[in-house]
């Protein structure tokens, strides 16, 4: 198991799912980064969701 104090020794990875300014900050300050432009299915409408499911 990994000490909360020894992360601040390694090297981040970041994974942006989410605000893309966010991740722009972040290349701003020379910080590796990767965004995914990720969005919840439906539009986060859990009965259309779960209709959408139901087609496979």
């Amino acid at each position: 198991m990994i000490k909360v104090n020894e992360l601040f020794n390694k090297e981040l990875k970041i994974i942006n799912m989410g605000l893309e300014s966010f991740y722009t900050d972040l290349k701003e300050q020379n910080i590796k980064a990767i965004h995914v432009d990720w969005k919840p299915v439906a539009g986060g409408n859990k009965k259309l969701s779960s209709l959408l499911s139901k087609l496979k």
